[in-house]
């Protein structure tokens, strides 16, 4: 018996220890393919080919390297660790070892990649079953993206640590995990903190929000603490009285922060802005029971690009008494009168310092626009909807362009665009090419040349 625990507990440890075949800065070879798309023959680049497990990096993110050369992604080619490809080449690099949990960030100004992970003594903790559900540390690390590239290319690579540094650790009671937003300054990194840790941070008589919606999500406290990626240094931003989600920062603004109440469809009140040292908190953009608002993403200085959602058929009074149904999300009756098209609906622009609100379009059929992003320049604004279509938008013009379709509905999640730093071009997940109609793979869409020839 003694024998069998030895065994089990070196099998364990063994089991944790960073693979040897998934070392950080292994190259893999270009799968890149230029497809043309058979409705709209949009000449498409995909990155990525075969079916890997592919995802690209939430749309409230940047995906490209300062460079404008790389893209990081989500693979399972070194399961459980990131990847980046080179958009001309083709090439792949692992860019993680020992794993990440929650967001990527991909820093503008500089050659560095951040992310959160549990250090491996936490995870050996969890076996135990005494310890499976107490708090763990979070540890905050960098990659030295510039020094990776080099020596993976040399073929001459050093030891993980060479690469990665640890900027600091969370105190396990801060239930620290989720998402981690990269500041504007590229000094602080802003994460979620536990339910716990977050009513410690709110006034005596705050009254909490319940759950909201069908999903049954929505539920306070939550909180937004912020780590310095140079010192470690931790302090607290916030805590509201409601679940958050999405967090993200404004590139252009450091100490801008927007963040969401989350309840997996419609929120009482989805966007919200408030400022590093904790000031500042409003709503976005105040919206009414009808308005179904989501999948904001901050697209410029003074620009958050939103989706007001107008996928629910209006529910005309009759005798049958007939319920909104139907497969596609947020179809349930439960989620109330909201996210049909008696109101105006479509990709929403707020703009942070006048709080002015215009819509720059919307389709004339379906779902409508889905998940959205827009180039910094304020020329263009992209979405998808819910049959993974992507349009594009001249805001100048108004003027709509289905620029490409067929990345199937089956396909494991949603194109999710997001406009290049440039404003030429887009890049999307799709399952365009996969056997199983699942799998994704990293697509780049072009501007359409003569758009982008335009005068105003």
């Amino acid at each position: 018996m003694k024998q069998f625990t030895i065994i089990s507990i070196l099998s364990s440890f063994l089991f944790l220890m960073p693979n040897a075949n998934a070392q950080i800065g292994k190259r893999f070879p270009s799968e890149k393919k230029v497809v043309k798309d058979p409705v709209t023959g949009t000449m498409l680049t995909f990155l990525t080919s075969k079916p890997m497990g592919d995802s690209k990096i939430y749309q409230t993110h940047n995906q490209w390297t300062s460079d404008g050369e790389w893209l990081i992604f989500r693979s399972n080619r070194a399961k459980g660790e990131a990847m980046a490809v080179h958009e001309k080449t083709g090439e792949m690099v692992q860019v993680t070892e020992g794993g990440y949990t929650g967001m990527l960030n991909v820093a503008r100004n500089c050659m560095k990649l951040f992310f959160m992970r549990k250090p491996l003594d936490s995870i050996v903790k969890k076996k135990d079953n005494n310890l499976k559900n107490r708090p763990t540390s979070m540890q905050v690390v960098e990659v030295d993206l510039a020094k990776l590239f080099a020596d993976s290319k040399k073929g001459k690579l050093k030891k993980a640590n060479y690469y990665q540094r640890v900027c600091g650790s969370t105190k396990p009671e801060m239930g620290a995990g989720g998402d981690l937003a990269l500041d504007g300054d590229e000094n602080w990194a802003y994460f979620r903190v536990g339910k716990e840790e977050a009513a410690r941070h709110l006034p005596a008589d705050t009254k909490l929000e319940k759950n909201y919606g069908p999903r049954n999500m929505g539920a306070g406290p939550a909180g937004i603490a912020a780590m310095n990626v140079h010192t470690g240094e931790i302090k607290y931003v916030i805590s509201v009285p409601f679940q958050i989600g999405h967090i993200q920062t404004n590139p252009w603004m450091p100490g801008e922060i927007v963040f969401c109440w989350e309840t997996g469809g419609k929120s009482p009140q989805r966007t919200w802005r408030v400022m590093s040292d904790g000031t500042g908190l409003r709503p976005l953009y105040p919206e009414s029971e009808y308005e179904w608002v989501t999948h904001e993403a901050v697209i410029s200085k003074d620009e958050v690009a939103m989706a007001i959602m107008g996928h629910r058929k209006i529910q005309v009074a009759d005798t049958t008494g007939t319920a909104v149904g139907g497969a596609n999300p947020g179809q349930e009756a439960a989620w109330g009168a909201s996210g049909t098209r008696e109101k105006p609906t479509g990709l929403a622009i707020v703009n942070l310092r006048t709080r002015e609100m215009r819509i720059e379009g919307q389709t004339d059929k379906g779902s409508g626009l889905w998940h959205v992003s827009g180039s910094p320049d304020g020329r263009w604004a992209v979405g998808d909807d819910f049959s993974r279509s992507v349009y594009l938008i001249d805001r100048h013009t108004h003027e709509m362009l289905l620029l490409s379709t067929g990345h199937k509905t089956t396909a494991a999640d949603h194109p999710h665009p997001t406009m290049s730093p440039d404003g030429t071009k887009i890049q999307i997940q799709s399952a365009m090419l996969s056997e199983d109609n699942k799998s994704m793979n990293i697509c780049i869409i072009p501007v359409p040349e003569e758009w982008l020839k335009r005068k105003y």
